[in-house]
């Protein structure tokens, strides 16, 4: 009995050898026109077996086959193929393998599933049905994968699932790199991390950085805000993303976007440059400009390089620009939504226009505040003072507030200047229109008579503590003196220049902003990609004025 195992143990031994030490004929060499030398051809690596229980080899269909049975294992360089039973084609260097499938390389790559096939001349393996791909540094699951030994890549199209200590992906096709650590994934991306889940159509993922490369329309929402971006990337460890191609921050409060963005969701800072938008979403208003910054947890945007504000009031677009836009939302029940513009304020609506050295505006209470040197002007009036209150009804303008030195004029067909000035002033708007201006304390009034709107009869002056003003088509048409005035009527010809003007007028008609200058470009100050957040942002403090040194100062910008 022990003298037949030891004959049948030597017979399998041999016959393996002599199996294995075959030498497979070449393939003749296919000679193209353009070249008299033969194709390289490669050494072929045979596939060795290590381990079986049974053999049985023989022809099936022509085809020269082992079949190994029971705790089949074979080598291939530093790959290991370990099977329940596998089909061996000797011509072809190639395996089946079925049952309890797994690939091993170098110790560090397992891939286990139901069948596999593998081609030794490409050292390239087929696994079908419940593919299990694990590594150092993540777990891989699909119903198939083509794993490359010698690229050492892995490649599924029929949808796979990511799993490592941080992180969750699945796409429908995809393929890993276990040198570079790398995964690209395409068609129907799904990433689910701690903070955020992600949905694109292509993106790059490297399981030992943790980092998300996208590439292409990805959107990432999570609990404290979403983004979407076309190119970047987000760490998924620091939590630190750089965005480009139409990037934005969505929170409750804004909409900030821009082609190139930076976003810390650890201090919830972001940074945005090139087509910069910010836009507030409770009140539909836009702000634009070159450079963008946002500060998460204090409720604080700001926008600088050429920023223009844009709301709709009235049915028609508000446009207003300054040096810096600043944006603040509420912080507890007693602060109001605010916009800040500071330096070289303008104004811009179809029958408004406006400067001004700075402005606030409370959304809360929809009130505008124009602060030192404000000018505004309304068809064919303008009105100044040291300080200017517009206030909002349904996004359009209700009533406005003039205080201190304040002063109306407005020019006729004949380039005369009437004119109206007091303390303070309150002007009355319907639809927009103005339609009753209030003189409160030391109030004059110059008024140019005309006939026909070309031939002037000459001009009321008056002096009266209170007034009121009535205007038709945003023209003045008719000065009621509410106390007994000390008027007088001078015909023309006795009407000399000094005459025709009140103390403190000036004309700024050259001042008066266009759409143009509104939305004129100016040079974009240096910013780096991702500067470090910076303390908080105070709004600018509300200038006051004397009724003396407002008026002086007014007086010396315009001659200048």
């Amino acid at each position: 009995m022990n003298y037949a195992k030891i004959l049948l143990s030597l017979v399998f031994t041999l016959f393996a050898l002599a199996v294995f030490g075959q030498q497979v004929t070449p393939p003749r060499p296919v000679l193209k026109p353009q070249s008299q030398q033969p194709p390289r051809q490669t050494e072929r690596t045979p596939v060795d077996l290590q381990q079986a229980d049974s053999l049985i080899g023989g022809t099936f269909n022509g085809q020269r086959i082992d079949k190994l049975i029971g705790n089949v294992i074979f080598k291939q360089k530093d790959g290991t193929l370990y099977a329940d039973s596998v089909y061996q084609y000797k011509e072809k260097n190639m395996l089946e393998a079925f049952g309890s499938v797994r690939i091993n390389q170098a110790d560090t790559v397992n891939i286990t599933g139901k069948r596999a096939t593998y081609n030794g001349d490409t050292r390239t393996a087929t696994i079908i049905g419940d593919v299990v791909m694990r590594d150092p540094r993540m777990t891989l699951t699909t119903p198939s994968l083509v794993y490359n030994l010698n690229t050492r890549t892995a490649t599924y199209t029929e949808g796979g699932v990511i799993v490592d200590p941080e992180n969750r992906l699945e796409s429908r096709r995809g393929a890993y790199n276990t040198e570079t650590k790398m995964f690209d994934f395409e068609q129907n991306v799904k990433v689910k991390t701690a903070d955020y889940d992600i949905k694109a159509q292509k993106m790059r993922y490297n399981t030992l950085t943790k980092v998300v490369y996208f590439q292409g329309p990805t959107f990432i929402e999570g609990q404290q805000g979403d983004l979407y971006a076309e190119e970047g990337t987000y760490n998924t460890i620091t939590k630190i993303s750089n965005f480009g191609r139409n990037a934005y921050i969505l929170t409750d409060e804004y909409r900030l976007g821009g082609d190139k963005l930076y976003y810390d969701q650890n201090t919830g800072y972001g940074f945005a440059e090139r087509n910069v938008s910010l836009r507030a979403l409770k009140d539909d208003v836009t702000i634009r400009g070159a450079i963008g910054r946002y500060w998460r947890d204090r409720g604080e945007a700001k926008v600088y390089g050429s920023p223009v504000m844009e709301t709709i009031m009235e049915g028609d677009t508000l446009f207003l620009s300054a040096d810096t836009l600043y944006s603040q939302e509420p912080r507890g029940e007693r602060t109001a939504s605010m916009i800040y513009a500071y330096k070289d304020v303008k104004i811009f609506k179809s029958d408004l226009q406006g400067k001004a050295d700075s402005l606030s505006y409370n959304r809360t209470d929809s009130i505008m505040h124009l602060n030192v040197n404000p000018v505004l002007w309304s068809e064919e009036s303008q009105m100044v003072a040291d300080t200017i209150h517009i206030q909002l009804r349904n996004k359009t303008i209700d009533r406005m507030y003039m205080y201190s030195n304040a002063f109306i004029s407005s020019e006729d067909s004949l380039q005369n200047y009437n004119q109206v000035k007091g303390r303070d002033m309150t002007a009355f708007f319907v639809g927009g229109d103005i339609r009753r201006v209030n003189v409160n304390g030391n109030g004059e009034s110059l008024y140019f008579a005309l006939e026909g709107d070309t031939v002037l009869t000459g001009m009321n002056k008056a002096i009266c503590s209170d007034m009121t003003l009535m205007f038709a088509e945003n023209k003045l048409k008719r000065i009621s003196f509410l106390v007994q005035p000390d008027a007088s009527f001078i015909p023309p010809h006795e009407l000399g220049e000094d005459d025709k003007q009140l103390e403190g007028f000036t004309w700024m008609a050259d001042i008066r902003p266009t759409k143009e200058q509104v939305l004129a470009k100016q040079p974009v100050p240096k910013a780096g990609a991702a500067p470090a957040p910076k303390p908080a942002v105070k709004a600018p403090p509300v200038e006051k004025t004397t009724k003396a040194n407002g008026r002086k100062a007014r007086l010396r910008k315009n001659r200048q």
